[in-house]
């Protein structure tokens, strides 16, 4: 009888051209660390859109427009910013406005942003020149997109900056292009032995020299005339200031000032 080209199983055959060697298994995986596992094996997610992080979507960070007919500052969606001289307690009045609202309200505060850059960060205090020009510029622009992103989400912003009246570099055009229209602009200004001894209180670089202090107030004072609503908070604490910056919002969003 004639034998088939099958061989039983188990026998050894010989390579021929184009033949494969079976895999060879490799080491095994290492163990995962102690407190650590590793992830159960899933399919690849599909590759997330421009549009969206993780699960959220990106609002569309366009302008904010001019507020509504007001509702009363405590429920209506705002963006605003806090000006004044170091020591004027902007920070200070921000962050207890933002906490105290009865809507979402974020607090951003310039100074903090531009500290975000740790190596290399360009300190006015050092003198003001192209770097640390810049750094201010790039930390206002980031600013505004948060602002914006907030605003889009539908949650209310303060932003505190020293925005000088005679320095257009630092001056409102840049927060009116980066966050839009609807920015309302309020000047906190009290008198100037109040921030000399606010000032006195601060510690690191935020502190700064009595002369240093006595110049950038001198120069806030060009607001006064301009049209921007102004506060003297220097017999003030800090809930009162908030609340009288409530009734200023209310006659700006019901006026708001040309700027």
């Amino acid at each position: 009888m004639a034998q088939g080209n099958s061989a039983a199983p188990g026998a050894h055959q010989p390579l021929t051209h184009g033949a494969q060697l079976p895999p060879v298994p490799g080491p095994p995986p290492p163990p995962s660390a102690p407190g650590w596992h590793a992830p159960a094996p899933s399919h690849a997610p599909a590759p997330p859109s421009r549009d969206t992080t993780g699960h959220v979507q990106l609002p569309p960070g366009g302008p904010v427009p001019l507020p509504q007919a007001p509702e009363g500052t405590g429920v209506t969606t705002l963006a605003v910013l806090l000006i004044g001289p170091a020591g004027a307690g902007k920070t200070t009045v921000a962050r207890y406005w933002a906490q105290h609202r009865r809507v979402p309200t974020a607090h951003i505060s310039l100074d903090d942003v531009r500290e975000w850059v740790c190596a290399g960060f360009a300190d006015p205090q050092s003198g003001w020149n192209d770097h640390s020009e810049a750094q201010y510029r790039l930390a206002r622009r980031t600013c505004g997109f948060a602002a914006r992103n907030f605003l889009a989400n539908g949650i209310s912003c303060i932003l505190d900056d020293a925005v000088f009246p005679d320095r257009p570099v630092v001056g409102l055009g840049g927060w009116k292009r980066h966050v839009g229209p609807g920015l309302l602009p309020v000047v906190l200004l009290p008198g100037l032995d109040i921030v000399l001894e606010r000032n006195a209180e601060r510690s690191g670089n935020r502190r700064l020299s009595d002369e240093e202090v006595a110049g950038i107030h001198g120069r806030m004072a060009g607001w006064y005339g301009s049209g921007l609503p102004i506060i003297d908070n220097s017999q003030y604490d800090v809930p009162t200031t908030a609340r009288l910056l409530d009734d200023v919002l209310a006659r700006a969003i019901a006026s708001p000032p040309s700027w």
